[in-house]
């Protein structure tokens, strides 16, 4: 078995490299699917009755797999305010 020592301040360094990459990993695993909270915060709309409208009109994908449960497809909703930006002059 072989010990490493390390000196405080080495050691609290690498401890937050570790720390910043270990949120680095996990703000780039999203879900692919999102509730209508989500959906509505990506969206940033208070209503459901929008959230319903843009499921109706078929301009975001959803899945259904329970009476109730309704989620949305993340990428759509990135691909639909994607599609309704406005480029700057």
């Amino acid at each position: 078995m072989e010990v490493i020592c390390l000196q405080d301040e080495a050691f609290y360094i690498l401890i937050e490299q570790v720390v910043a990459r270990l949120i680095e990993k996990a703000g780039q695993e999203k879900e692919k699917w999102v509730s209508d909270e989500q959906a509505m915060l990506l969206l940033n709309i208070k209503s459901k009755t929008t959230l319903q409208k843009l499921r109706d009109e078929g301009k975001i994908r959803f899945t259904q797999p329970q009476k109730k449960i309704i989620l949305y497809d993340r990428a759509s909703v990135e691909a639909y305010l994607e599609q309704n930006a406005k480029n700057t002059f």
